[in-house]
């Protein structure tokens, strides 16, 4: 009988944990409701944890969280699918004091992730399912590589300046930076006008051919993934918005994932990181620039698409044209983006396709 009170001696309570994540070790610490039990380093082993937990806290709820980062989702998913109530954070969301931003440590910072879950301040990001995840990471592999590309173009003209190697005439702004045959072949040809300086650039070039390889049978994969039961409807839909396209409809549909968990446009404009800098102080209003939140290329992509949008809609070509009486262009167009991703958001909750706005 002793036993089995003993089993139940944590019921109605709750125990939180703050994980500092590390890819041979999680510094853990571990808080009561109204006191702190420890802080120990243990093995990034989700079932070692959730083993000690059942032995010292038999009964109780667990509620655990760690930052975002390189450790992704697998962890956050195995521990709920044990039992525990687990989130992940936004790293610059953890409430932070200046101490313990002066004196940083594995310790503290478990610590703290362990306090501020047991006070309730924090709101953790959205977890994707499995599949959701490896479909974006296929989306954002595609970007990285196009990344890669522009480097190394970039690097072969650091080098023709480094040598003083002069670009021929015939060549043109948009054939050197799509790489043209005729361009590829002249850069080629160097190895005989400049045997020191020729090899390298060969190498440049080989390294550039093959990875254009990859990326045209990446964008096969994403093709099929946009084809697949999953996203197939709601590509569909969105490829109806002007300046939509394959690239930029699936890294939507795969990094924002379900779009009806936005309530509000502010809340999507804050995921997309959509939103100015802003400090206030008194009669004092100070607006600057966008914030880093958020994925970049999908504030690059929206942007573009909005430049495509206001030639297509005339209603957002009206707005755009009364916003530059008052602001410069490159501000106006991000006022333009705004309702663009509210209408996108628009056309994937209530099913309907992209309608082009009239002006009355």
């Amino acid at each position: 009988m002793q036993r089995k009170d003993s089993q139940k001696i944590f019921e109605g309570q709750s125990v939180y944990v703050g994980i500092d994540y590390h890819k041979k070790s999680w510094k853990v610490s571990i808080y009561g409701e109204q006191y702190e039990h420890k802080t120990m380093s243990r093995d990034p082993d989700a079932e070692q944890l959730v083993r000690y937990l059942e032995k010292n806290f038999p009964g109780a709820a667990y509620h655990a969280v760690y930052e975002a980062g390189f450790s992704g989702f697998g962890s956050c998913r195995r521990l709920r699918d044990l039992g525990v109530n687990c989130m992940v954070i936004n790293p610059a969301d953890v409430p932070t004091s200046q101490k313990e931003k002066l004196q940083k440590t594995d310790k503290a910072d478990s610590r703290k992730l362990a306090r501020s879950l047991r006070s309730g301040a924090l709101s953790g990001i959205h977890i994707p399912d499995r599949q959701l995840e490896a479909d974006r990471g296929l989306v954002r592999q595609r970007f990285r590589i196009v990344k890669d590309i522009a480097r190394k173009k970039n690097r072969v003209k650091s080098l023709l300046f480094q040598f003083g190697i002069s670009m021929a005439e015939r060549f043109t702004t948009a054939q050197t930076r799509y790489w043209s045959r005729p361009y590829t072949d002249w850069l080629l040809s160097l190895s005989g006008a400049d045997p020191m300086v020729g090899p390298l650039i060969d190498n440049y070039v080989r390294i550039v051919n093959n990875l254009r390889k990859e990326l045209l049978g990446i964008n096969r994969q994403v093709r099929e993934l946009s084809r697949t039961s999953r996203y197939k409807d709601s590509y569909n839909l969105l490829v109806t918005v002007p300046g939509i396209g394959l690239m930029s409809a699936m890294a939507f549909l795969t990094q924002l994932g379900d779009f009806t968990r936005f309530k509000r446009l502010d809340e999507l404009c804050n995921y997309v990181g959509l939103v100015p800098r802003m400090y206030g102080s008194g009669d004092k209003m100070v607006v600057g620039k966008l914030i880093n939140r958020g994925r970049k290329e999908l504030k690059i992509m929206l942007i573009e698409a909005s430049w495509v949008a206001i030639r297509q809609d005339p209603a957002l070509m009206a707005k755009f044209n009364e916003l530059i009486k008052t602001m410069p262009k490159n501000k106006a167009i991000i006022r333009i983006a705004r309702k663009l991703l509210n209408r996108i958001r628009y056309v994937i909750v209530h099913r309907k396709e992209y309608v082009t706005g009239v002006v009355s």
